[in-house]
Parts: C-alpha cells; sequence; structure tokens
C-alpha cells in the first residue's frame, strides 16, 4: 500500500511514519509534505498513492484546495486538531477523520476500513469543497495545540496559554498552571494560530495573553515592560514600534 502524507505539523508527521514502521511494515510512505504549494507540486510529478492521510489546516491554506485543483480520486484520510472541521470534512466523503494527538487503535480501525474499499476510487463533490473553502478561509484559531515534554506528547487549549516565546532556536508555551511546553511552530506562525483578540506579540520573541498581563512599566526609549502571571524568570518588553499598537490592543 502506498501511502502519502499531507500534514504541515512535524510531530503529527512522525507519530504517523512511526506507526507505519512499526505495525505496517506492508504501507510504504511515498513522502511527508507540509503545504498545498508543495502538494501541487509533488502531484505535477507523481501518481496518485492508494491514500492519502491530510491535515486540513496546512501552512499556507486549507487542504480542500488540492482536492480540488487536482481532481483527486485517492480516499483520504483527514487527520485535523479541529472537531468542527473533522465534521465539516465527511461531507466532502472522505473515508474517515482522525483527531490529533493520534491515537494508534483509531488509526488502525481508519486503515481497516480502507481495506474494506478494495482499491475503489473516492468522489469528492466539487461544489461541497467550494462550500468548504469559502467558509473555513474566514480566520479560524487553533483550539488546541500538540506540544512535547520530553518523550511524551501532549496538547494544551488555547485558553489556557498564558505567553509563548522563542528561545535558542525553540518555541515554548507556558500555561496557567505555570508548566513549560515545547511546541513544534515557530513564533511567526504560532501568532496567526491564536486569536488576536486575545493575544498580541509584544516583541520578536515574545506572545502574550491578555489576561496574563499583571502590570504594564513605562520603560526606556518610550518602550513598556510587562509583568506576567507566571512569568518572574522573563524579561518582556513590549518594543518601541509595537506599543502604539499594543496600547489600541488593550483599549479595543
Amino acid at each position: 500500500m502506498k501511502v502519502l502524507i499531507i500534514e504541515d505539523e512535524q510531530i503529527s508527521a512522525h507519530i504517523l511514519q512511526d506507526i507505519f514502521t512499526d505495525k505496517y511494515p506492508y504501507i510504504e510512505v511515498l513522502g511527508s509534505l507540509h503545504s498545498v504549494k508543495s502538494a501541487l507540486a509533488w502531484f505535477k510529478e507523481n501518481d496518485q498513492p492508494d491514500l492519502i492521510f491530510m491535515d486540513i489546516q496546512l501552512s499556507d491554506g486549507l487542504s480542500f484546495e488540492v482536492i480540488r485543483k487536482l481532481n483527486l480520486t485517492t480516499p483520504i484520510i483527514f487527520t485535523t486538531a479541529f472537531d468542527q472541521y473533522a465534521l465539516k470534512a465527511f461531507k466532502v466523503n472522505s473515508l474517515d477523520y482522525l483527531l490529533k494527538p493520534i491515537d494508534a487503535g483509531e488509526l488502525n480501525v481508519a486503515i481497516e476500513k480502507y481495506k474494506l474499499l478494495h482499491g475503489k476510487k473516492m468522489e469528492y463533490s466539487a461544489t461541497v469543497i467550494e462550500e468548504l473553502i469559502k467558509s473555513l478561509s474566514k480566520p479560524n484559531y487553533r483550539e488546541r495545540f500538540m506540544v512535547k515534554n520530553g518523550q511524551n506528547l501532549g496538547y494544551v487549549q488555547s485558553g489556557d496559554i498564558l505567553f509563548a516565546f522563542a528561545e535558542e532556536g525553540l518555541v515554548f508555551l507556558i500555561t496557567s498552571d505555570g508548566k513549560k511546553h515545547n511546541i513544534d511552530h515557530k513564533i511567526e506562525e504560532l501568532q496567526g494560530m491564536l486569536d488576536p483578540n486575545d493575544f498580541f506579540r509584544v516583541n520578536r520573541k515574545f506572545i502574550v495573553h491578555i489576561a496574563s498581563i499583571q502590570k504594564i512599566h513605562t520603560w526606556f526609549n518610550s518602550r513598556l515592560k510587562l509583568e506576567l502571571i507566571k512569568g518572574d524568570e522573563h524579561e518582556v518588553i513590549v518594543s518601541r514600534e509595537r506599543v502604539a499598537d499594543f496600547k489600541n490592543w488593550l483599549g479595543q
């Protein structure tokens, strides 16, 4: 069985590949792609695989764009962190869907469901895909994030994030319980995934939740210094070029 993974979270892609290696030696992973652009380029050079594991929200858009532009007939198992996405994806007659973090048992059920198709091609409604693209192209912010703590995987709810920061090439979340979580996204990517009504990027390294701010002090060179809940170890300065926008954000 030849499988293609289209998934913008490296952790999720690695989980799938590891499960395939351990439990499904007959599965050949043809590639692991992370964006609409890379998927379109891949299909120009390759035939359609037997099965696709596809995230709905990719780094540069919705995966439904790939289905629409390529007229795919390959069975698809959607992977998503969004329950509402999963339900809407079913309307496109997908084979199945898996909610992140991916569970090996649920993955096995989806693969067994694929086997029952016996090579049957799928027909995806162009009308439904257009409706999905229109409805989901509106900003949809992450409700939860997969995180890695040592050798363990888990997730945190967006509403539990106090602030995020970049450090030595990694990005971490600090949650309301004071715990520190490593996340597989750059700070720029994370900024676009969080609701701007609640979160603000105060400088190159820090994104803060409105509820995390305890005190605001005037600082050198027309900057501001923030005291954050669970943030005693960090000096969080609002950069001078962001001060005006920060003040507007506070008062919106």
